[in-house]
């Protein structure tokens, strides 16, 4: 018999309601097991792929809102039929009745297990990367230019603050001269100042002793608006006059005094434009692309060396390193734990939060000896998609190196200078536009951002009951109740990205102690490539920046056969299948090898990339020696067979 090799998303589906019965047989017995896995079957022939990435989702973030205790549970608002008599949704209602009252409110004593198993079912294929169409690529172009089109409106109102600032501090100190520690009322408009006043003085004590020009300058990984490939990125061809007028020429884009004397006459050709950022669109999953604006290579260069330096004085001042975060999600995930069994926590859900982080409001809070330095590496426009080029009112769009940084240290300002108390600001935990504040003071919290200009989503926002989510955690009553989404697309050929994202998936279901659908995955897997080494057979991980994945548990037909003894290692060593990233060779002149090898040589694992949704990564390179003619070459990973 000749093994299927494909992976139906149906059957997936069908696998987890398999699984779901075998917990809640009691409520979700086998007939309305049959029942519910016909309606999935026939929705699926007849809405394709939208039933699964559009419309169960759709139930689950009403259902996300209902746990929050903002709505009841309302299931035809969003297209769902109800159980006659009650609230609850005829699909799986079984289950939803483990969670709610037929009124829709949610139960005293809720299922928290159950919810994480609602919720895998309704948004396993909600991030699947399947192909996108021309107008949701223009809905995200055109949200890009209408958060531009909103920060326009603030214009005035950040220039009149700016302007009236001095007289604000002066007006203030004759009101306490006066009054002296008699409350007196003050105007909204006071306030407001009061809230910049506070922000800067904290940014202020946050930078004291911070110096801008010690950094230390690299590439990022990414695409340029330049477009220079990597190699080519040491070979300056025009470097913005702005940027040189703080961060001189020889002493940032030079590997010594010696590469200015031997380049002289080719860096006399160098030109001094600040050239505009450039719009790209990245693939992202079903829901559409993801918008990035691409730097200028000598921006960026510039760009990651001050964000880098940033992020690393932040996690370690005082003041900062127990409330904002770059490099660990942690806190904010353990935070969003306590605040779903406590509720003393509230989650925050900032919408298009690195387009709205208004550059006027930058110059307004950040201090004056730090902003001219933040200033000098912005791009000021960006080339979009069309050809047209976009004057940015923004401080940065993602893909800066700068982005995260500023847009985190702006939040956390401000929430910390609005706060009523020292308890307030204690509870406060940032990570880029993941926000926990205390409950008691989340509304005030939304109101205050959005006064700057900031877009609060508020029905991801979980200020209520239970139900709370922060970078990636998802919890309920104090259980982690995030689903398992399913990204990349199964295929019957044999592929690196795919043999290691299901591996990954496969061994998420049993973490769940989901068996049936971790077989039914493994299944598939041998189907296609044959023996897979599992987590008992003592692999390393990450050997030679050579990663071996493995799954959790393998019957012994399927395990790697092949085996030999090491006595080099004294060990047992498999044949096993790995990733393989090739490499890329580049003879680039000597005076840019020394400089690639001054900026990239005595690597850290801090890094930050301007992306918050890929965040900050451990690099593997770092387990090789440094060579300054080799480049990883990157989405052209293979699989490998060597000795583990």
């Amino acid at each position: 018999m000749v093994p299927n090799k494909s992976l139906d998303k149906f059957e997936l589906i069908a696998t987890l309601l398999r699984s779901a019965h075998q917990r809640y047989g009691v409520v979700f017995n086998t007939k309305q097991l049959r029942l519910t896995t016909q309606v999935v079957k026939r929705r699926c022939l007849t809405e394709g792929p939208g039933f699964l990435t559009k419309t169960l989702p759709r139930l689950c973030k009403h259902l996300d809102q209902a746990l929050t205790g903002t709505i009841k549970l309302n299931p035809v608002s969003v297209g769902f039929a109800t159980i006659t008599g009650s609230k609850l949704p005829r699909f799986l209602g079984e289950l939803f009745s483990l969670i709610f009252q037929k009124d829709g409110s949610v139960l005293p004593d809720p299922d928290a297990k159950c919810v994480r198993v609602v919720r895998t079912i309704l948004l396993v294929f909600y991030k699947y990367e399947l192909p996108y169409t021309d107008i949701q690529e223009q809905e995200v172009v055109s949200a890009f230019l209408q958060a531009e089109a909103d920060l326009s409106q603030l214009d005035a109102l950040f220039a009149e603050m700016r302007d009236r600032y001095p007289l604000y501090l002066k007006d203030r100190f004759t009101r306490r001269k006066l009054y002296g520690l008699v409350d007196h009322p003050i105007s909204p408009e006071m306030w407001r100042f009061d809230v910049i006043r506070g922000a800067r003085k904290v940014l202020n004590t946050l930078f004291e002793h911070f110096d801008p020009t010690n950094i230390r300058p690299r590439h990022g990984p990414g695409a340029v608006a330049t477009k220079q490939r990597l190699w080519d990125k040491f070979l300056w061809s025009n470097v913005s006059s702005r940027i040189t007028d703080l961060y001189p020429f020889d002493a940032y884009f030079c590997a010594s005094s010696g590469h200015v004397c031997d380049s002289y006459n080719s860096f006399s050709a160098i030109t001094d434009q600040s050239l505009p950022a450039r719009v790209l669109l990245v693939p992202k999953d079903s829901r559409g692309p993801r918008l990035i604006s691409c730097e200028p290579v000598d921006f960026q260069w510039v760009q990651q060396g001050l964000g880098r330096a940033i992020v690393e004085h932040v996690e370690n001042h005082w003041i900062s390193k127990f409330n904002v975060f770059f490099t660990d999600q942690g806190p904010n995930q353990r935070g969003a734990l306590l605040g779903s069994s406590t509720e003393w926590y509230s989650t925050l859900d900032l919408k298009e939060a690195s387009d709205r982080v208004h550059l006027e409001l930058v110059r307004l809070i950040f201090p004056d000896g730090i902003t001219p330095y933040l200033e000098a590496c912005r791009s000021m426009s960006t080339m979009l998609p069309n050809g047209q080029e976009l004057p940015l009112k923004k401080f940065a769009p993602m893909g800066s190196a700068l982005c995260f940084p500023i847009m985190a240290l702006t939040i956390w300002a401000i929430l910390t200078a609005a706060s009523p108390d020292a308890e307030t600001r204690e509870g406060i935990l940032v990570y880029g536009d993941d926000v926990i504040v205390p409950t008691a003071y989340a509304e005030s919290a939304m109101a205050i951002l959005e006064l700057f200009g900031l877009k609060i989503n508020r029905s991801k926002s979980c200020t209520r009951g239970s139900f709370k989510e922060s970078c990636g955690v998802d919890a309920f009553k104090g259980v982690n109740v995030t689903p398992v989404r399913l990204r990349t697309v199964w295929d019957e050929s044999s592929r690196p990205d795919v043999y290691t994202s299901w591996i990954s998936y496969a061994n998420s279901f049993w973490d769940r102690q989901d068996y049936a659908t971790y077989d039914y995955i493994v299944e598939r897997l041998h189907a296609v490539y044959g023996c897979i080494p599992d987590s008992t057979m003592g692999l390393s991980p990450i050997e030679e920046n050579q990663p071996v994945p493995c799954l959790r548990s393998v019957s012994a037909e399927y395990r790697p056969k092949r085996r030999r003894w090491n006595k080099h290692l004294q060990k047992v060593q498999y044949y096993v299948r790995g990733v393989k990233s090739p490499s890329v060779f580049r003879d680039i002149t000597g005076w840019s090898m020394l400089l690639r090898y001054f900026s990239e040589g005595a690597k850290t694992s801090l890094g930050v990339d301007g992306s918050h949704s890929d965040g900050c990564k451990w690099d593997q390179s770092l387990l090789l020696p440094f060579s300054v003619n080799r480049y990883t070459k990157r989405g052209t990973s293979m699989l490998v067979h060597r000795w583990r």
